[in-house]
């Protein structure tokens, strides 16, 4: 059975984007990507998640 994605499509695409790796995912799909490339977009997603809690704190 599948694992449930936690990030949204749209949340991925961004990040695929902004990490230069999207026009893999829209050739080959998801399963395309380096293991490289999916670690760094987990990274990047958990700074954002980070940044974005910090910010609510401060409010």
């Amino acid at each position: 059975m599948p694992r449930k994605g936690i990030m949204s499509p749209r949340l991925k695409e961004e990040i695929a984007k902004e990490l230069g790796f999207y026009d893999v995912v829209q050739r080959e799909g998801w399963g395309g990507i380096k293991a490289r490339d999916a670690g760094n977009m987990v990274k990047r997603a958990i700074e954002m998640a980070e940044r974005a809690s910090s910010e609510q704190e401060r409010k």
